[in-house]
């Protein structure tokens, strides 16, 4: 067989290969990658160039580490969806970088994200004064979620509770505790905060859904 045929070949199967493991990784925007998926896709990408090009390679050799960063991140994805603290380390946590109005500096070192950054972003959603904002969030994917003052449209909602796990940081945006939480849970019958999905709070109402897809709203 000849080298330009093999090498034909070779192409279509990994490209089957990558296609296949893209479909896996569920539908996501390019910018909404996650670190672990950006460095497996490069690692893949640079594996997939060698098990097509070098005909002295087999082709069993060539895909055997495709195969294994696939695994890998198939096992990592599947551990970060059932624990929310596995997420976050791997693929950081949301960040409030403007908090009722004033802008969090502590944050935005820990970030490395300068004022030109959040002006630049401000700016392309139509914003030309930080005053006029309450709330920033820095997304994983790097956007700046914004929410406006006195903009009724755009109500401003945090989860205090995300895959059975509190945030307390988000408690304290609110000025309440974790005792308070528990408390106002216990009253509606919810005594175990593990079998909570997501439970979020506003204008003295509770959203709450818990892990078996039951939705409720109390």
């Amino acid at each position: 067989m000849s080298e330009i045929i093999v090498i034909l070949l070779r192409t279509i199967v990994v490209f089957i290969i990558i296609l296949t493991f893209f479909r896996f990784m569920g539908k996501k925007e390019l910018g909404e990658l996650s670190l672990l998926d950006i460095i497996v896709s490069l690692m893949i990408a640079e594996l997939a160039v060698i098990a097509i090009e070098d005909p002295e390679v087999s082709m069993a050799r060539g895909l055997a580490p495709i195969f294994l960063l696939i695994l890998i991140q198939v096992i990592l994805t599947t551990v970060s969806l059932k624990d929310q603290r596995f997420r976050d380390l791997i693929e950081g946590r949301p960040v409030m970088i403007i908090e009722k109005g004033k802008i969090n500096q502590t944050n935005m070192r820990k970030q490395r994200y300068n004022l030109d950054d959040v002006l630049f972003q401000l700016r392309e959603k139509g914003i030309s004064d930080i005053r006029q904002v309450d709330f920033a969030i820095l997304e994983r994917s790097g956007n700046l979620s914004i929410f406006r003052k006195e903009d009724t449209s755009s109500v401003f909602t945090l989860p205090l509770i995300q895959d059975g796990v509190i945030q307390d940081d988000h408690l304290k945006v609110i000025e309440k505790t974790k005792e308070w939480l528990l408390s106002e849970l216990a009253k509606r019958g919810y005594e175990q905060i593990k079998d909570i999905f997501y439970c979020s709070y506003m204008k003295g109402e509770f959203f709450i859904e818990e892990k078996d897809k039951r939705t409720v709203g109390k």
